[in-house]
């Protein structure tokens, strides 16, 4: 008679599957709790004392861990190991439906002490599962109740291929992998570990990549931080990769200011945004920055969207409007076009480690998350900003650091009206952001991610008017390039703080 190992925690759907084991002739040998389970519902099943002739122990901390058990799991079917058996008493264990303590769900309950979530970190389930899955070629390995309908299936059409066992084991390494990831980020202790693991849990499959050719998926990393991830999608189609990465954006960005805002968003960079004394208002002046760019682009928000903002919405194409919430109204305005995604979510900054892949591996670092120190603000120019003029380079200084590098932003009255974005030279983002803005040029602030290595910057943002500037200095011709300010009456101020985004 063949032989089936149950131990879950999860007891969805085991009696049926423990029954259905039955009526295929295996012996069930099982643990505590699920034992009791399948006893009460009059399915024979053994207890796992009568196979090892040993008590659990230790509070149930030991109750699998035996020869006669993992034996029967890790022997082949040949002659030298079949003896080898026989020689203790055990004999072939042909199935092994093992899922975990929830680790996940303790480790992530605020009222759970520390010993509450060691006590769910569990030891026999994963050895139990690694196991069967490293004897894959003969065992069959379950760690996932949605599989059992189909394994009861294949058992009763002729019995599992080496395939499928080779696909259930694969999923149980990945099971015990991710479980082991979260207990290790769990009990953390350095911030750049030698060893750095990263549990990810699939949220879905995108309709494709960057480009229509390229497959794509999108994942959760666990433990969950909020992210764009958990919006919650009211109306629309399901969004892309290219969307993805677009909103979270553009979601970060809005979620920096605390007054009413509105952030429009295109390939990544900022190409619109206002802050006003109502969302309204901060949307109108986000469109009028850039009423080219925003079309088919993202937009967020940090406030409900009203009846009045998704009038003003609704008069362009966009392909995902982010928000706290949607009126009633807003809602029904904006649901008569097919095409946009609305997208339900809370503002919050994110403090997760910002990731870059490289050929080979990954560069980690923190998130940028560095405001405008006061104390280390430092006027270099003869004039000094005006109050005004320093709200709008605070104003642009936020702006900036959202922008690819080299990055430049023209700001005034709360409001982005030029960006230059991700060029090679300073000057060229400078004269980008500048044509742009055209005439609102004039008497506007310039924000630089980074130093300007030259006055040529200077001249240029001159030309078109500027008249405040703000950058973190630092370079060995700083001297050459507040002396150009002076010259044409600019106001400079430095930060000490560099944004650069790649």
């Amino acid at each position: 008679m063949k032989k089936a190992l149950i131990s879950v925690f999860n007891k969805k759907g085991v009696v049926e599957f423990a029954k259905q084991l039955a009526a295929l002739n295996y012996q069930l040998i099982s643990t505590g709790g699920t034992y009791k389970l399948l006893n009460d519902n009059q399915v024979p099943v053994t207890y796992i004392s009568e196979i090892t002739d040993f008590p659990e122990i230790l509070d149930g901390r030991v109750k699998t861990l035996h020869p006669r058990i993992h034996g029967g799991i890790l022997a082949k079917d040949i002659p030298e190991h079949i003896s080898e058996l026989d020689s203790i008493g055990g004999s072939l264990i042909d199935i092994v439906a093992v899922n975990l303590y929830p680790f996940e769900e303790v480790s992530q309950d605020p009222k759970a002490s520390f010993q509450d979530v060691l006590e769910n970190i569990d030891i026999g389930g994963p050895t139990l599962l690694r196991a069967a899955a490293k004897n894959h070629p003969r065992v069959s390995v379950i760690c996932d109740p949605d599989d059992y309908p189909s394994i009861i299936k294949e058992l009763k059409s002729g019995g599992l291929g080496e395939a499928k066992r080779r696909q259930l084991a694969a999923k149980a390494f990945a099971h015990t992998a991710y479980y082991d990831t979260l207990i290790t980020h769990y009990l953390k202790q350095s911030e750049f570990p030698q060893k750095f693991t990263v549990a990810l849990e699939k949220a879905g499959d995108l309709r494709y990549g960057e480009n229509p050719h390229q497959k794509a998926a999108v994942y959760r990393q666990m433990p969950s931080n909020l992210s764009i991830i958990d919006a919650e999608q009211l109306h629309g189609k399901k969004l892309s990769f290219n969307n993805y990465y677009d909103a979270q954006s553009a979601w970060q960005l809005v979620s920096t200011f605390e007054e009413p805002c509105a952030v429009a968003v295109k390939h990544s960079n900022p190409c619109g945004l206002g802050a006003a004394d109502n969302l309204y208002d901060a949307y109108l002046k986000a469109y009028a920055g850039d009423p080219v760019s925003i079309f088919g682009g993202i937009v967020a928000c940090n406030r409900i969207v009203d009846e009045k903002t998704a009038e003003a919405m609704s008069k362009i194409f966009l392909e995902v409007i982010i928000a706290p919430d949607f009126s009633k109204d807003a809602v029904k305005i904006l649901t008569k076009k097919a095409n946009v995604r609305l997208l339900r979510l809370a503002p919050k900054i994110s403090k997760d480690y910002d990731w870059k892949r490289i050929a080979g591996g990954f560069i980690i670092q923190e998130p940028d998350l560095t405001d405008l120190d006061e104390e280390k603000l430092k006027v270099v120019t003869k004039r000094k900003p005006t109050k005004e003029e320093m709200n709008d380079l605070r104003f642009g200084w936020k702006v900036v650091k959202f922008v690819k590098s080299n990055a430049i932003v023209l700001c005034k009255n709360q409001q982005l009206l030029g960006v230059g974005a991700g060029q090679m030279n300073r000057v060229q983002s400078v004269r980008l952001s500048t044509n742009q803005a055209g005439e609102k040029a004039k008497g506007a602030a310039l924000a630089s991610d980074a130093f300007f290595p030259f006055a040529d910057n200077i001249e240029a943002a001159a030309e078109e008017g500027v008249t405040c500037i703000i950058q973190p200095g630092g370079s060995i011709r700083d001297s050459g390039v507040i002396q150009a300010c002076d010259r044409y009456n600019i106001a400079m101020v430095f930060t000490g703080i560099r944004h650069f985004r790649h």
